[in-house]
């Protein structure tokens, strides 16, 4: 099965004044297409910033990134801009909605930012909202749901531009046991109905273990466990 994210001698090193911290060090990663990955490591491991490499939200100090077989470095800002708008979803501990946005329009917000019509999305919005259990809640705003119904509007609007890859940092992070099991559940079934690759950054043992396989990380380095 194809690679979809590759990481070759990954490096990341942060300049605080006249120090460098290395955050990552010749990390070697290879993710297959429909894979659900669990990068997993105690906090300030490395694995978020890993995460946010691999999403083109940041820039290794060396190494190579492919992801789809499209070597990141390579590619201009503007199309490196697309990719994540289109081609990859992403997922954050606290949930990055608009307070003033119902959940419709938090959901619709990539297909606004990509210049996409609206009205051609709606059969696509209510089958996103069906497959998160959010169709009752389709207008109100974020203060009016839960931390668990919020990351599920977060999740529908990684959902919405079709994306192949979804990146979730954190994602129960934010949110009680019960909520995170079933925000975890969610997450599985839309790898395994949709056929999405996900890559999920966590410190929790039992959030890893939805993944088909786990990555550990710790003090920047891959570890076999």
């Amino acid at each position: 099965m194809e690679a979809v994210i590759e990481a070759v001698n990954v490096c990341k090193t942060y300049r605080f004044g006249s120090l460098d911290v290395d955050v990552l060090k010749n990390i070697n990663m290879n993710i297959k297409k429909g894979e659900f990955v669990s990068i997993m490591g105690p906090s300030g491991s490395g694995k978020s910033t890993l995460l946010y490499l691999v999403g083109g939200l940041d820039k290794p100090t060396s190494g190579s990134i492919r992801v789809k077989g499209r070597e990141l470095s390579a590619m201009q800002d503007s199309e490196e801009s697309i990719m994540r708008r289109r081609e990859i979803g992403f997922v954050f501990q606290f949930y990055n909605l608009i307070p003033n946005l119902n959940v419709e329009d938090n959901v619709m917000l990539p297909l606004l930012l990509d210049g996409k019509k609206i009205k051609d999305y709606k059969s696509r919005l209510k089958e996103i909202l069906d497959i998160v259990e959010l169709s009752d809640r389709s207008h109100h705003t974020p203060r009016e749901l839960s931390g668990g119904q919020q990351q599920r509007v977060a999740i529908a609007r990684a959902l919405i531009n079709e994306p192949d890859i979804i990146l979730a940092d954190e994602p129960i992070g934010n949110l009680d046991s019960n909520t995170g099991t079933e925000v975890m559940k969610l997450l599985k079934r839309i790898n395994e109905e949709k056929s999405k690759t996900i890559v999920q950054v966590t410190h929790s043992s039992e959030a890893a273990q939805y993944g088909q396989r786990i990555i550990y990380v710790k003090d920047g380095k891959v570890w076999d466990k």
